[in-house]
């Protein structure tokens, strides 16, 4: 809770709205406080109400010009009011009054690469047809949340992912040359070091390792203690886009896996794994029964077969066995 002087993180995080009806009464008998503005500013940046974040992080750089969290509050809102020149001049101002806080140089940088993306839009030639947005989705297992990027060819090697606690950061190379970047507040924690991403033909997905299993009623925003729901393993993950269409989404994120083009060795263990998957118990027997005694060298789905003898080593012919 909050004391009589301090209105923490943690306490506005716990519950946003509650957090902000205390600060309005707090600063209602201490109106020149410069942290109780930065802090209202941060309950308002958590309710999306950007603009009276503004004015409440302005507020408190007026009271004290020397307080870095409050040019810090003033760039996050205007960041997400797409204010991004006036966002990069609030950090770099925060930043140059401490230099330490790394966080500024993140948001510095990140407010440079949107401006230089819309500066050479801008240049560009204006009768170019726009590129179709890029969409994204989510849904959820037990132990983790998948973020999906419907962005088709993107070079194995053009995600550049941040994980943190609480945030999902990524710039996308697309195959237009055009770069993608997806910012998300996540609702609940997350463990980053078990987190990771894949590139596939027709998607990016970033797969990120709940640190419980409860369900996410939404992918963004502040959890509330009271409406946590632990995972019901009977009931199908959600998605706050398109709760109603889940079939439908999964047969297609089968298809499309299904559809992923490899090759070489990669492609043969496709297909081996294929077909163990839809074989019955009897070819899996004979599948297990026939690699092990083998050696790897046999693989067998004819359970008559293999099931009433012992399955001899078969290397090929310019291939010598070696035990050791």
């Amino acid at each position: 809770m909050a004391t009589e002087c301090s209105f923490s993180d943690c306490f506005i995080d716990e519950d946003p709205q509650k957090a902000l009806e205390a600060l309005n009464e707090a600063l209602q008998g201490d109106s020149d406080n410069a942290e109780w503005f930065c802090q209202r500013a941060y309950a308002h940046t958590l309710l999306k109400n950007y603009s009276s974040a503004v004015d409440d992080a302005k507020k408190a750089q007026q009271l004290q010009p020397s307080l870095p969290l409050a040019f810090m509050r003033t760039g996050i809102a205007e960041y997400h009011l797409n204010h991004h020149e006036s966002a990069h001049t609030a950090f770099t101002q925060g930043h140059q009054l401490d230099v330490s806080d790394k966080s500024f140089e993140i948001w510095i940088k990140r407010c440079e690469e949107i401006m230089g993306e819309q500066t050479r839009i801008g240049s560009s030639n204006r009768q170019t047809p726009a590129a179709p947005p890029v969409k994204h989705d989510w849904y959820q297992t037990e132990s983790q949340v998948i973020v999906t990027v419907m962005a088709k060819n993107v070079p194995k090697d053009g995600v550049c992912v941040n994980f943190t606690e609480k945030e999902l950061s990524t710039t996308i190379q697309l195959a237009s040359g055009d770069n993608f970047s997806l910012h998300l507040h996540l609702q609940h924690p997350i463990i980053p070091e078990q987190s990771n991403f894949k590139v596939l033909t027709t998607k990016v997905e970033f797969k990120m390792k709940k640190t419980d299993a409860i369900r996410w009623e939404k992918l963004e925003g502040e959890g509330q203690e009271s409406n946590i729901k632990h995972f019901n393993p009977n009931q199908y993950p959600t998605s706050s886009h398109y709760a109603g269409k889940w079939d439908k989404m999964v047969v297609d994120l089968n298809e499309e896996e299904k559809n992923e083009k490899l090759e070489g060795d990669a492609a043969l263990n496709k297909l081996f794994q294929q077909i163990y998957c839809d074989g019955s118990d009897e070819v899996k027997r004979a599948m297990n029964k026939s690699f092990m005694e083998s050696g790897g060298t046999v693989l067998s789905t004819n359970w008559k077969d293999v099931g009433k003898r012992k399955v001899e080593m078969n290397p090929p012919d310019d291939v010598e066995f070696k035990k050791y």
